[in-house]
C-alpha cells in the first residue's frame, strides 16, 4: 500500500455507516398530524384573531387588499404567541436576494425593561418592515456599496413558519427585499408584481366569457432532482466543495447504461434520509407527493403538488435547504448542481405551471371536448403566443453556467424553446386554421392483451421528454429549469408573457364583439394568433439534428449558452414588456443582466482556479510518485536481465500524459493572461469561447492520468465510488 490512503479510509467510512443506530431518534410519522405543524396556516390565524381583524387579513391574503398597521399589530401578537408556544425565541425576515439563495437576520422576541428584567415584544411594525444592511447583496448598480440601507417588507400572502435546530426554533417571516429607493433587490418583489398583472388580465378575459372570479393566479408544482453522495467523498473532492460539480473524473466502467436505477428500489440509507426529509417538509407545509430514483446512479427526485406560485417559490427555496440539511444527518451530501458528474444525466427542476381561479377552476383544463371548450382554447392559445413572442426570455430565465452543461445533452431539453402540445391539440389547431372545429381525437382505452390485466384509459397524446415546454394534460411543464436555481424568475417570465398575450387577445376580441357574436369573434382571434405562433409547436424529437435545421427555418432562436442568452435581457422589447406591466423598471432589468453576468464569470473563475489547484497539488504529485515507482521497476528489471517492455510502455504513457497535463496548464494560464474584455457581456463570451475549452483540456489530461495511474496513488474519490457506495 502506498502512502496515499485517504480513499480507502473513505470507503471504510461509507461502508460502515449505520443510519438506524445513529439516527435512532427518528420516529414514524402520522402525516395528518405532522403536516403544517410548524406553519401558521390561515385556519390557525383565524382561530387566534378577532373576527373583524381576521376578515381584513383574509382580504389581504386572498384578494390582494392593503393591510393597515392596526391589523398588523394584532397579527404580530398572534404570530408571536404561536411561535413562542412552540419554543421559538427569535424571529427573522426571510428573504430571497439575487444571490439565488435565501437570507435572514435573527432578532430576539425578548426586550430588556427598566426593572432589569425582560419582556417579549413583537409589534406590527416589527412584522411589516425590517431594515437589513443591503450593501453586501448584489444590486447590479442599483445601489453603491456605501449606500447600505435596504428594507424587507412582509409578504402576508405566504405563511410564516418555524425552523427547528436541535437547540431551538425561530420564526421565519417571508418578505420582499427592496432598496431605500424602492427598487427590487430580490426575486419575490417582481414575482408578486407579475401575479397582479396576470390576475388583472385574466379576469378581464374571463369577463368576456361571462365568468366572474375574485382572484386568478398561476399555480406551480416543481419537481426537484438531486444527487446524494457519501459525505466523506464530498470532503475529499475540492471541486465538489467549491463548485458543486466534479471538474475532473474519468468515465466509470458502469454508469447509467443498464437503465436499472430509474424507478428502482430505493436503498435503505437513502430511504431513511427521504423519510426524515419528508417529515421536515410536511412540518413546514410543503405538500410533497412523489419520491423515486432518477436515471443516473445516485440521483433521486421529490415532487410536491400544485400551490399558488408565490408560495410554491418560497417552498422550493425551503425544500433545497431542508434536503441539504437532512442529508448531512445521514452522512450524505445533497448535490443540487445541474451536472455534478460528466457523462451522466444532469438534474433539472421541471416547473409545472397552470392558471387557476380562486373558485377552483383550472383554466388550462381542456375537458372531454376541447374543440368545443372555447375558453380553454383562448387561454391555451395565449400561452403559445407568449412562448413564441418571448422565446428569448424563457431561455434567459434558465440561463446559468451550470445549466449550460445540461441543456441539449440528450438528458434535458435543447436550448431551442418549443412547445409540445400532443396530437389531439395539434389536430384542433389544424382544424381551426383550416376553417372550423368539428371534433376532438378520442382518448379511448388501452388493452394489454390478457384478461387478467385491466383495460386502461388512454390519453389523447403521448409525452415528449425532449420538449422544453410541454402541455401535459391540464398544465404546461417548463422542463428546462435548472435544479439549483430559484424558480421565481422563470415564474415571473411565464406570468408576464402570458399576461401580455391575454391582454393582446382581449384587445382584439373586444373590438370584434362590438360588430359580431362572441363565438365568431373568438374563432377569428384564435386563427389570427395561431397563424403567427404555431411555429413554436413541435411534437417531434428535440434532440435530432433535423430539428436544429427545422427550427432555424422557422426562425426560432437557438441560444446555446448563457453567454449567448443573457445580453438579450436588455433588448428593447423586453424592457418595454416588463415596464408595461410594472414588473421591472429599466434600471431593474439592467441590474439583473449585470448581476447574472457577474455570477457567470465568478462561477467559472472558481471552477478554473479549482481545476488548476487539483491538477497541480493533487494529480501532478500522484503521477510523479507513480512514475518514480515505474522508473525504479524498469531500472531494477533491466539490471536483473528481465524483459521490461510492459513497465517501459506504462512509464512512457504516464510520463507523456503528465507532460500533456503540464502543457494544458500552461495553455490555461496563457488564455487567462490574454483576456482583455472589460464589458461583462463580452467577458462572458470570452470565458465561454476561450477559457472553458482551455479548462476542459486540463480535465482531459487529468482523466487520462486517472485511467493509467495506480489506484492506490490516485488522491481523489472516483466516479464508481461516489455513484455506487450508498
Amino acid at each position: 500500500m502506498s502512502q496515499t490512503t485517504p480513499r480507502y479510509d473513505t470507503l471504510a467510512a461509507a461502508r460502515n455507516w449505520a443510519p438506524a443506530a445513529i439516527n435512532g431518534e427518528f420516529k414514524q410519522m402520522n402525516i395528518t398530524e405532522v403536516f403544517g405543524e410548524y406553519t401558521l396556516t390561515l385556519e390557525g390565524l383565524r382561530e387566534r384573531l378577532p373576527k373583524v381583524v381576521w376578515n381584513e387579513m383574509k382580504s389581504t391574503i386572498e384578494d390582494g387588499k392593503q393591510l393597515n398597521l392596526s391589523v398588523a399589530d394584532a397579527v404580530a401578537l398572534a404570530m408571536k404567541e404561536w411561535a413562542m408556544e412552540l419554543g421559538a425565541t427569535h424571529f427573522t425576515h426571510w428573504f430571497q436576494p439575487l444571490t439565488g439563495a435565501t437570507a435572514e437576520k435573527h432578532d430576539s422576541f425578548i426586550t430588556p425593561n427598566q426593572g432589569g428584567g425582560a419582556v417579549s415584544e413583537f409589534s406590527g411594525k416589527d412584522l411589516i418592515q425590517g431594515e437589513p444592511d443591503a450593501s453586501s447583496f448584489p444590486s447590479g448598480g442599483l445601489r453603491a456599496t456605501f449606500e447600505a440601507r435596504g428594507y424587507t417588507a412582509w409578504d402576508p400572502t405566504s405563511p410564516v413558519f418555524l425552523i427547528e435546530n436541535q437547540n431551538g426554533k425561530y420564526l421565519c417571516i417571508p418578505t420582499a427585499f427592496a432598496s431605500w429607493t424602492g427598487e427590487a433587490l430580490d426575486h419575490k418583489t417582481p414575482l408578486l408584481r407579475s401575479v397582479e398583472a396576470l390576475d388583472k388580465q385574466t379576469k378581464r378575459a374571463l369577463s368576456l366569457f361571462g365568468v366572474e372570479s375574485k382572484r386568478v393566479t398561476s399555480t406551480v408544482g416543481c419537481e426537484q432532482e438531486y444527487f446524494l453522495i457519501d459525505q466523506e467523498f464530498f470532503y475529499r473532492r475540492p471541486d465538489l466543495m467549491t463548485s458543486g460539480r466534479t471538474l475532473v473524473g474519468a468515465k466509470p466502467p458502469r454508469g447509467q447504461e443498464l437503465d436499472d436505477h430509474y424507478f428502482g428500489s430505493i436503498p435503505d440509507r437513502v430511504l431513511s434520509f427521504m423519510l426524515e426529509a419528508e417529515r421536515e417538509l410536511y412540518r413546514v407545509g410543503i405538500p410533497v407527493k412523489t419520491r423515486h430514483n432518477e436515471v443516473a446512479p445516485g440521483q433521486f427526485e421529490v415532487a410536491p403538488i400544485f400551490e399558488n406560485c408565490n408560495i410554491a417559490a418560497d417552498h422550493q427555496q425551503l425544500m433545497m435547504i431542508i434536503l441539504k440539511k437532512i442529508a448531512k444527518k445521514y452522512g450524505f451530501e445533497c448535490l443540487l448542481h445541474e451536472k455534478p458528474f460528466d457523462g451522466l444525466n444532469g438534474s433539472g427542476k421541471h416547473l409545472n405551471w397552470s392558471l387557476s381561479t380562486k373558485e377552483g377552476q383550472n383554466l388550462l383544463e381542456p375537458g372531454d371536448s376541447p374543440h368545443e371548450n372555447m375558453q380553454f382554447l383562448f387561454f391555451f392559445s395565449a400561452v403559445l403566443r407568449g412562448v413564441y413572442k418571448h422565446q428569448d426570455l424563457l431561455r434567459i430565465a434558465i440561463a446559468s453556467a451550470s445549466n449550460d452543461h445540461r441543456l441539449g445533452a440528450n438528458e434535458a431539453p435543447p436550448a431551442i424553446i418549443s412547445a409540445y402540445i400532443g396530437e389531439q391539440l395539434e389536430d384542433i389547431i389544424k382544424q381551426l386554421l383550416n376553417g372550423g372545429l368539428k371534433k376532438s381525437m378520442k382518448s379511448g382505452l388501452l388493452g394489454l392483451g390478457t384478461p387478467v390485466l385491466p383495460t386502461l384509459p388512454k390519453h389523447a397524446g403521448d409525452r415528449n421528454r425532449t420538449s422544453p415546454f410541454a402541455f401535459t394534460g391540464n398544465k404546461f411543464e417548463f422542463r428546462a429549469v435548472g435544479s439549483s436555481q430559484s424558480v421565481s424568475f422563470p415564474i415571473v417570465v411565464l406570468n408576464t408573457i402570458v399576461a401580455e398575450a391575454i391582454d393582446d387577445l382581449c384587445t382584439s376580441l373586444e373590438k370584434k364583439v362590438k360588430k359580431q357574436d362572441l363565438e365568431t369573434s373568438l374563432k377569428e382571434v384564435l386563427v389570427d394568433t395561431l397563424n403567427e405562433t404555431h411555429k413554436i409547436v413541435f411534437n417531434g424529437d428535440g434532440y435530432s439534428d433535423d430539428w436544429q435545421k427545422e427550427a432555424k427555418k422557422r426562425g426560432l432562436l437557438n441560444m446555446k449558452t448563457t453567454a449567448d442568452a443573457l445580453p438579450e435581457l436588455v433588448n428593447e422589447k423586453n424592457i418595454k414588456l416588463f415596464e408595461k406591466y410594472s414588473i421591472l423598471s429599466e434600471r431593474e432589468v439592467h441590474s439583473r443582466l449585470e448581476i447574472w453576468s457577474e455570477q457567470y464569470v465568478t462561477n467559472l473563475n472558481i471552477e478554473i482556479d479549482t481545476t488548476e489547484a487539483i491538477a497541480k497539488t493533487m494529480v501532478y504529485p500522484a503521477a510523479v510518485r507513480y512514475i518514480n515507482e515505474l522508473a525504479t521497476a524498469v531500472k531494477e528489471t533491466k539490471e536483473l536481465g528481465l524483459k521490461n517492455s510492459g513497465s517501459t510502455v506504462m512509464l512512457k504513457t504516464v510520463n507523456s500524459a503528465l507532460n500533456d497535463l503540464g502543457k494544458a496548464l500552461e495553455n490555461l494560464k496563457k488564455v487567462q493572461d490574454k483576456m482583455k474584455a472589460e464589458d461583462l457581456s463580452e467577458q462572458c463570451k470570452e470565458y465561454q469561447q476561450k477559457l472553458i475549452p482551455a479548462m476542459n483540456k486540463v480535465r482531459d489530461s487529468v482523466d487520462f492520468l486517472e485511467r493509467y495511474t495506480a489506484d492506490d496513488y490516485w488522491p481523489l474519490p472516483v466516479y464508481r465510488e461516489m455513484l455506487f457506495v450508498k
